[in-house]
């Protein structure tokens, strides 16, 4: 006996077994109970969403021996001959290859005759979107008038190339994609009909693989189950797609969450010898980043894939809403651009070092959603010189104005005789850690607590995890075990290590300002040319035989 592929097998035969198009079936159901029946119909959606199938039970239902109603008895030869396609008074034409307007004039010209043995003459005319214009324009007429005992339905990928006069002339139903859940469920009742073990992970991998197409979705199962040589397993059936196993993408968040360059590049050099596509990482890191948006911000959205949005969910706690957009942002451009990259797997090592680059914003304690952004930079301003070249010559300026707001006196706190931006500097942190720390006043360090303040336009940088991780580093640094308390405002008296580089910065574009316009050169250029210098754009640099962390 030949074997039937699973989407023949297990094509619905009834309204009550259509899956994912309720609202189809229901208005189908009401016309036909009540006998309020059209002559024409149009159904459209994408590919193995039912357009077919919902047309075969309409016929069924129309032609039934037990009569017209929305549930057809399956069982006289009417509806056996349709599920079998050699019901006389059923057509199906296939309009991709019966396109032109002699094609559609011939079966104008049997339409006029009754039925041999139907009660109803009804033609299914699938990807109606290819007719020609002159198909269209000769079965106009027809459509809108047709003889009592014919039915029209029209099935599109595409309804957009429809003519307007003829979708005028029909009841449109737009058929929905199918959601992932109605997938797995419906692949669950085939594998436990057919006796198939599976896992339920390796349908959700086949039913997103899917595309919202239950036809789709049948045949990958067909191929997963001869891949499986009888099973349907998870590992097995993300090998048979090439789809990334969810575990590698969570830890490369973990790895982020911890700005652990070291081990995203491990991961992903994991996934290299394992031939796993980079298009598809980032893919579905795409959809990994917007699961973990929507539980951060809407977490009754959770779904049945609960140890997934568990885990999502840890991961947003160190992660604020600003930065999964625009980590959502990179990796979306990041696959745009693999086919410009010298190979895929530098492009996914570029788009993970460039999550890397832009560190991590954080929530606050309070698990606050707003008014989250970046510290601002704190940097004095230099306001360009403006001329006319009609103006006298301006003199060189001999010095250049200090700020108009002072930075604050450093306050000479030290611990064991170091500075604080100096001992912050020396401990072993990166990333996000770091840039807490640089953010951070001493207000004390006795032998075993250390209590820093926090302002509170940054405590956007804190959260449990770098609190802990500033605390080891502190405890490693100093060889004694460190409890660290952090407080959140108030006046913090020292001057941050941050404060002090962008002290260190400013001075240096003083000076480096001030150099410049005291050059001979510069002077002779201004007195003797017009020129005018634009000080946005003096950068200084660092003299490199000097030690680092001193400034020329």
């Amino acid at each position: 006996m030949s074997y039937q592929v699973l989407a023949r097998k297990w094509r619905p035969r009834k309204f009550s077994t259509l899956v994912g198009q309720e609202h189809v079936v229901r208005a189908l159901t009401h016309a036909l109970n009540e006998k309020r029946l059209h002559h024409a119909y149009l159904f459209t959606g994408t590919r193995g969403v039912g357009k077919t199938t919902i047309a075969r039970i309409l016929a069924k239902s129309l032609n039934c021996e037990a009569g017209v109603s929305a549930e057809p008895c399956g069982r006289c030869a009417a509806c056996q001959d349709i599920d079998a396609g050699r019901f006389v008074d059923y057509v199906e034409m296939d309009a991709a290859s019966n396109r032109g307007v002699d094609d559609m004039a011939a079966l104008l010209e049997r339409a006029v005759y009754a039925p041999v043995t139907g009660r109803y003459k009804v033609y299914a005319i699938d990807e109606a979107h290819m007719l020609t214009g002159h198909a269209f324009n000769a079965m106009l007429k027809t459509l809108e008038e047709p003889p009592e005992h014919v039915k029209f339905i029209l099935a599109t990928t595409d309804p957009q190339k429809i003519p307007v006069t003829v979708l005028s002339r029909c009841l449109q139903f737009n058929l929905k994609q199918m959601s992932i859940p109605a997938i797995v469920q419906h692949l669950t009742t085939t594998l436990n009909a057919e006796g198939v073990p599976f896992e339920v992970e390796a349908l959700q991998e086949i039913a997103r693989a899917a595309a919202g197409s239950m036809r789709d979705a049948l045949s990958l199962l067909d191929q997963a189950i001869a891949h499986g040589a009888g099973e349907v397993k998870a590992d097995e059936t993300r090998e048979m797609l090439g789809t990334v196993d969810t575990a590698y993408l969570l830890a490369l968040f973990a790895a982020l969450s911890a700005a652990d360059g070291a081990k995203m590049l491990a991961i992903a050099g994991e996934m290299q010898t394992r031939s796993l596509s980079a298009a598809n990482a980032l893919q579905e890191m795409a959809v990994l980043l917007t699961r973990m948006q929507l539980l951060q911000l809407a977490p009754d959205s959770a779904s049945d894939e609960g140890a997934t949005d568990a885990r999502l969910m840890a991961l947003g706690q160190d992660f604020s809403p600003a930065f999964i957009q625009l980590a959502y942002q990179i990796v979306t451009q990041g696959r745009a651009e693999l086919p410009l990259a010298p190979d895929e797997h530098s492009g996914l090592l570029m788009t993970l070092l460039r999550l890397l680059a832009f560190e991590p914003m954080r929530f606050s304690d309070a698990g606050e959603t707003k008014n989250i952004a970046r510290p601002p930079v704190a940097a004095a301003a230099i306001k360009p010189q403006t001329s006319h070249a009609s103006a006298a010559p301006a003199a060189p300026k001999q010095a250049v104005a200090p700020p108009q707001t002072p930075p604050p006196p450093v306050v000479a706190t030290t611990v064991e005789h170091t500075p604080w931006h100096t001992l912050s500097a020396a401990l072993k942190l990166g990333g996000p850690a770091r840039s807490l720390a640089q953010h951070c006043g001493l207000r004390k360090l006795e032998h075993a607590l250390c209590v820093l303040q926090l302002a509170a336009e940054h405590q956007h940088l804190l959260s449990p995890a770098l609190e802990k991780r500033l605390e080891q580093a502190l405890s490693e640094h100093l060889g004694r075990d460190i409890k660290l308390s952090i407080e959140i405002g108030g006046d913090i008296t020292q001057v941050t290590p941050a404060q002090t580089a962008t002290i260190k910065r400013q001075a240096r574009q003083n000076t480096a300002t001030r150099d410049i316009e005291n050059d001979d050169f510069i002077r002779a250029a201004i007195e003797h040319l017009d020129a005018v210098v634009d000080e946005n754009s003096i950068q200084a640099i660092d003299n490199p035989l000097q030690p680092t962390g001193e400034s020329s």
